[in-house]
């Protein structure tokens, strides 16, 4: 009778454990990707989605020891759009992240739909100053920069370069501003004009305009994407690269360079990371990105994006893949237990990134274009807005 009874339990057990099993080897880790597919940006988004997917890919498919499923949503960069889409990931689709998005707009729209119920939220891009400081946010990582930094690196610049007077502009939206701002932090000298024009705009001609009038001896400008390529193929047309020195930032990259080709060789920008980085890790990923696109060069949306899919891969291993206790997940994110692209790298009180940021050049290599780092600017820099977030 004990030998019955002891089988029966055995049986019993057995079964309980291989039907517990199965459910939760098969439970797969659910992100929501949220970026810009549609118009002219459309190629900034396209290299979010693929940096972040080839970093499952190349960590086969799995994130903390979790099979991933990936869910791409394209916000059409409008921020109503955008939180709709936020809500149905979240509501709808139970995902475990959401990755995104470009644009600081879209960032500032579906930030509390996303986190307000604790889910997380890493930017592989955005990064407005509100949510460094006294908006900052347990529930939200940034994987790239506070929006101002890189614009810092240009300002610094024209004041070391001794440039005299400097016209400025960019799209008027949050990063836009933050972007002047930053330039502003550390530009000393005069100002010919700071302008603000509508996001998406792709005619130039009365700008140009104002820059030729304007005396200054240098231009700086923040126009990713579609604005970027005709701005700089329109100031090569007007005469004004041999007259005015230009930086910038996100206006010259491996997302518009291959439409801008010659017309922005030797062109300045900011940068923290360019894919001539000389470490290992960032050869290899660069490598990859052009064998799985077709030969593109990866800009920084594509290595950020793929930092933050490593992230999520090193928080999990340390919380054993588990997402469901919130708080030793977020201790996980903090702690950054992953080999970013970018080297060294490590997360502020406010989850902005604290690290290096350079000078680029546009340069020609065999017959594509990419940045090159000129020089490095600042170390473990930390955004100046991270003294104002209450998380310590």
């Amino acid at each position: 009778m004990a030998k019955v009874l002891m089988t029966t339990v055995a049986a019993v057990a057995l079964m309980v454990g291989s039907a517990q099993f199965p459910a939760f080897a098969q439970e797969k880790l659910k992100i929501g990707v949220i970026t810009t597919l549609s118009g002219p940006a459309a190629v900034l988004g396209q290299q979010l989605r693929n940096g972040f997917q080839l970093a499952v890919k190349d960590l086969g498919g799995k994130l903390g020891g979790r099979e991933v499923e990936v869910i791409v949503q394209d916000d059409e960069l409008k921020p109503d759009v955008a939180v709709s889409k936020a809500k149905a990931l979240i509501d709808r689709d139970k995902v475990d992240f959401v990755v995104g998005p470009v644009f600081s707009n879209v960032l500032v729209a579906i930030m509390k739909p996303v986190t307000e119920g604790g889910t997380i939220l890493i930017s592989p891009n955005a990064g407005t100053s509100n949510f460094a400081g006294k908006e900052c946010n347990a529930n939200f990582f940034v994987t790239s920069y506070q929006n101002d930094q890189i614009h810092e690196v240009m300002g610094k610049y024209a004041t070391d370069a001794g440039l005299k007077k400097l016209f400025i502009m960019a799209p008027n939206y949050p990063a836009g501003k933050d972007s002047l701002a930053g330039v502003k932090r550390f530009y000393k000298g005069e100002l010919a004009d700071e302008v603000y024009v509508p996001l998406g705009q792709l005619d130039y001609s009365a700008e140009l305009s104002k820059i030729a009038a304007s005396d200054a001896d240098g231009v700086f400008v923040f126009l990713p994407g579609g604005m970027g390529v005709n701005f700089v193929k329109q100031f090569r047309q007007a005469g004004l690269a041999d007259k005015v020195k230009f930086l910038s930032a996100f206006t010259v990259d491996e997302s518009t360079l291959p439409a801008q080709k010659e017309a922005a060789l030797g062109l300045l920008g900011g940068a923290n990371w360019a894919p001539d980085l000389d470490n290992a890790q960032n050869k290899k990923f660069v490598a990859g990105y052009e064998k799985e696109y077709g030969g593109a060069v990866p800009a920084s949306y594509a290595f950020q994006a793929y930092d933050a899919a490593l992230l999520i891969d090193g928080a999990l291993k340390k919380t054993a893949g588990k997402t469901d206790n919130k708080d030793a997940l977020i201790a996980a994110m903090k702690s950054a237990p992953f080999a970013s692209l970018r080297g060294k790298f490590k997360f502020g009180n406010n989850h902005y990134p604290i690290q290096d940021f350079y000078q680029v050049k546009v340069v020609q290599v065999g017959d594509k274009y990419a940045t090159s780092i000129d020089k490095k600017v600042f170390t473990d820099y930390q955004d100046p807005y991270a003294k104002d977030c209450a998380m310590k």
